[in-house]
């Protein structure tokens, strides 16, 4: 059994996945497979993984980043599993400064290093942090990078990006057999997971020696150039992260930025954005399904609330 299983979802990423893999190939750290599922790419990504010679998946359609990287996690055996997007490039010691900060620490289900921009020098993430409105953001995005978080530290939880999880948290994670909610099918999955797994006792941590550059499409900015579809996903995850984790009474302590929040985006969803107006529906329709997993979930936490709102700014 290898210690490291490297998973990574792939779509339409042709212009990236070679760098990604070849990134791999430089690794100090050796004990660790690379698998790869498509989701029904129509550009060249197989053909450019295939002289990689690593194992393929491919699927006759769409399913989606948290289905694709469930199906990989479900299928592998290995100590850790790192969630690597496909535009991420790592730095050689990557891999093996993740392994050894987590080995250091039992306590943490997850890890996250320093991502920095294609530019080598801005910020990309150095995790998740999360605010009392309930908005998600990647902690230091856009600064330059000055040495501001260059000390380990304990954080929410890591961008999916570049994430790296211990086995053990994502089986003890796992709702319904599944590590990263496949409602979510993309976008907050990280964010989701991140929280769950601080409520059922893990922590995450922050290892600024490990360092990868990742191209970031998604940011807040940019939301009136992204596609219909990513829009969609942002504001119907929204409410599917509160629905999973928040408790009642860190709601009513947040009541009034969660909901002046919330009236900022149903507004410009019924002002601007109506191609996310179906998210509203999805929420409202799917609701007792839910709240059904959202009483599992709840059912299983193992720390005091005040515990994990510390982290809510």
């Amino acid at each position: 059994m290898v210690k490291v299983s490297v998973n990574i979802v792939t779509f339409n990423s042709s212009s990236d996945i070679a760098a990604c893999l070849t990134s791999l190939q430089t690794q100090t750290f050796k004990d660790f497979e690379i698998r790869v599922l498509d989701n029904a790419s129509a550009d060249p990504t197989v053909e450019l993984v295939r002289p990689f010679n690593v194992e393929i998946i491919t699927s006759s359609v769409n399913t989606g980043f948290s289905k694709g990287h469930n199906t990989l996690i479900r299928s592998s055996r290995s100590d850790f599993v790192l969630a690597l997007n496909p535009d991420a490039v790592l730095r050689p010691n990557f891999i093996g400064e993740m392994v050894a900060a987590l080995e250091a620490r039992p306590d943490a289900g997850s890890a996250s290093g320093k991502l920095l921009r294609m530019d080598k020098t801005t910020i990309d993430s150095t995790g998740i942090l999360m605010l009392r409105s309930q908005r998600h953001l990647d902690r230091g995005a856009g600064e330059p990078d000055i040495g501001q978080f260059d000390r380990p530290e304990d954080i929410f939880g890591p961008s999916g990006a570049a994430g790296m999880y211990r086995r053990a948290a994502l089986e003890s994670g796992a709702v319904n057999g599944e590590y990263f909610d496949e409602d979510f099918f993309a976008y907050r999955e990280d964010a989701d997971l991140a929280w769950r797994l601080q409520l059922f006792g893990w922590t995450s941590i922050y290892v600024p020696s490990a360092v990868a550059l990742h191209r970031r499409v998604v940011t807040p900015e940019r939301r009136g150039q992204l596609s219909p579809i990513i829009n969609y996903h942002s504001v119907k995850n929204r409410f599917l992260l509160r629905i999973n984790n928040m408790s009642g009474p860190m709601y009513r302590r947040n009541f009034w930025p969660v909901t002046a929040r919330d009236c900022m985006v149903v507004g410009y969803v019924l002002l601007r954005e109506w191609s996310s107006l179906p998210a509203l529906g999805y929420v409202i329709r799917h609701f007792p399904r839910l709240w059904k997993k959202r009483r599992f979930i709840q059912s299983r936490v193992r720390v005091p609330t005040s515990a994990v709102e510390r982290w809510f700014i």
